[in-house]
Parts: structure tokens; sequence; C-alpha cells
């Protein structure tokens, strides 16, 4: 079954950096494309990146540049390097497996002076 567990968000000044982690169980995590989602307060979720199992890379025009997107196979985790971080950041940030209908619970980012 799979489990996703999201942490490491929190307030982050404008500029300010913040590292998201999701901690994945249930499945073969190496095996699998992962993404991150995000889902602003009025706004649909949208797609913020993407890491395949083989490492390749995609991301949103918004944040290209600011984020990276990478995994740990040995620890089962993936993660959300958030640099550069700006208002619009602000939102509920998911993790996700390809290939399934679950969602974790999120962590919230917060950006504020």
């Amino acid at each position: 079954q799979v489990r996703l567990v999201e942490s490491g968000g929190g307030l982050v000044q404008p500029g300010g950096s913040l590292r998201l982690s999701c901690a994945a169980s249930g499945f073969t995590f190496g095996n699998y494309d992962m993404r991150w989602y995000r889902q602003a307060p009025g706004k649909e979720r949208e797609l913020v990146a993407s890491i395949s199992s083989g490492g390749s890379t995609y991301y949103a025009d918004s944040v290209k540049g600011r984020f990276t997107i990478s995994r740990d196979n040995t620890k089962n985790t993936l993660y959300l390097q958030m640099n550069s971080v700006k208002p619009e950041d602000a939102a509920v940030y998911y993790c996700k497996r390809l290939l399934s209908d679950y969602w974790g619970q999120g962590t919230q980012v917060t950006v504020s002076s």
C-alpha cells in the first residue's frame, strides 16, 4: 500500500530557502517516477517538478532555476530544495508517485517577511 509523508514545510522569508522531504513506503521507491505538486488557496493543484526513476528531472517554468528535485533511493525519500522563495510559492506541497491515486497530507509552505 502506497504511503507518502511530506515534511519540512514552514514559514520562510521571501528570498529564503526551504527543503521539503517525502518519505515513501509500501512500494519499491526506486522503480517509480515521483512528483511534487502544490496547491495554493483558491487555486488548482499544479505540478511543480518531477523526477524519473533514472533521475531525469522536469520543472514548471515558475520554479525553474530556483527549485531542485532529488531523490535518495537508499532512504526511500524524495526532496524538493526551494531557493529564492517568492510569495507566490506559498501553498500546500504534496508528493505523488506516478501511476498512483494516493495523496499524502501535504506540508504547508508560508512565505512572509
